[in-house]
């Protein structure tokens, strides 16, 4: 037997795992429909204002700072995060003001709206990969179990990112009654997978689907898509506005800051609350990720201009996808709002909270959090390190 022969078996399993975890390219009809889009131009999706997809600068640099091992031990808890207990419990009796929203973990939000369920980016897999033995894993559990979450009217998905749309949770969720509402081209992998086209709403950019009685509105966002090396750019990106008879929500879905959330707020807003990503940026990817004081903005700019609704910061604590301190968006978001004069829900997973209600506030990733440098505190102009040296370091639980 030679080395090619034994190594064929598991060729043949990774090529088969591919197939599937990669979903499908769009093909027929659909890719048709894509290039009809005012969106798809010289042969692939375009942003809304121009952005790099790729990391910029030197990838020897990059690698230096991912892979250091003291910048690796704080991209990750210290300990146990402490999951919300009573998720499904607290589930049980409908919100009181009309308007939920529980926050799974990185950006999977359960928004129950005028007495509908809306189920946002759910990744309920143990890594975003394409494989299971590979690539970033939770840093948590989710605080329920898919089956104990109940009826969903409508499961809604940005994009096609591993860390937005998860197979083995499509696959679940493919053997209920919900409708799925995708951007343009991603239902290729929701029908590879099982999800029968009846099913679901593929919306361009400023499409509008109805579902019972909910409006669901497939909005610009500045990112990019792609589930493997060949990255054709034929599948969109989206963020989302969600009007019911009573509220109205917004997810921002993955976003680089760009100035159409004046436009977007202009024309759905203003929002009861607002779902932002605030976590996984990078100088290395400035154009497809919002830094904190960015995903202020954008709240902000989705609002008028003005301090309304409340924030719940998504995309971070959950995976490690990004090079600063894991516990960083959070601190970043919680001056940003206080600078503002804006409310902004610190929910621990699983936690479910009305946004007309008492907001969760508290800090909860502190006690498991390795020190925390405060950068985007530092006064401008010349100063001494000694100045600067306490105010910009401070221990996770100290303030």
């Amino acid at each position: 037997m030679t080395g090619a022969d034994y190594l064929l078996p598991f060729r043949t399993k990774l090529r088969s795992m591919r197939t599937e975890s990669f979903g499908a390219d769009p093909a027929g009809a659909r890719m048709e429909r894509i290039r009809r889009s005012p969106h798809f131009v010289d042969g692939v999706f375009q942003n809304p204002v121009g952005a790099r997809t790729r990391p910029s600068g030197s990838t020897v640099e990059f690698a230096k700072i991912y892979f250091h091992k003291e910048q690796r031990a704080r991209r990750t808890p210290t300990g146990t995060v402490p999951v919300h207990a009573t998720t499904l419990a607290d589930l049980a009796a409908p919100p009181a003001t009309g308007l939920r929203l529980t926050w799974m973990g990185h950006s999977s939000v359960l928004a129950e709206i005028d007495g509908r369920r809306i189920l946002f980016d759910p990744v309920w897999g143990e890594r975003c990969s394409p494989f299971p033995f590979a690539g970033p894993k939770r840093l948590h559990p989710a605080p329920l179990s898919l089956a104990a979450l109940g009826p969903v009217d409508v499961v809604v998905i940005s994009h096609d990112h591993y860390d937005h749309l998860d197979l083995p949770t499509i696959r679940a969720l493919a053997g209920t009654d919900t409708v799925f509402a995708v951007p343009l081209g991603v239902g290729a992998h929701l029908e590879r997978w099982g999800v029968p086209p009846s099913r679901m709403h593929e919306l361009d950019w400023n499409e509008t689907a109805t579902v019972a009685g909910i409006s669901l509105t497939a909005t610009p966002a500045r990112h990019f898509c792609g589930r493997g090396l060949r990255n054709q750019q034929h599948t969109l990106w989206a963020s989302w506005a969600v009007t019911g008879p009573e509220h109205r929500i917004y997810h921002s879905g993955d976003t680089g800051y760009f100035p159409g959330f004046r436009d977007i707020g202009a024309e759905h807003g203003p929002f009861d609350a607002t779902m932002i990503q605030i976590g996984a940026y990078s100088e290395y990817w400035p154009d497809i990720h919002m830094t904190p004081a960015e995903g202020m903005r954008a709240h902000l700019d989705l609002q008028g201009g003005r301090p309304h609704g409340v924030l719940l910061p998504i995309h971070w604590g959950t995976f490690n996808l990004a090079p600063h301190p894991w516990a960083e968006p959070g601190e970043w978001t919680k001056d940003a709002g206080e600078e503002a004069g804006q409310a902004v829900a610190f929910p621990r997973p699983g936690e479910p909270f009305e946004p007309a209600g008492k907001l969760p506030a508290e800090p909860w990733w502190r006690a498991v959090s390795q020190p925390i440098a405060h950068p985007w505190r530092r006064p401008r102009g010349a100063e001494s390190v000694a100045e600067t040296s306490r105010g910009d370091m401070d221990l996770a639980g100290e303030r």
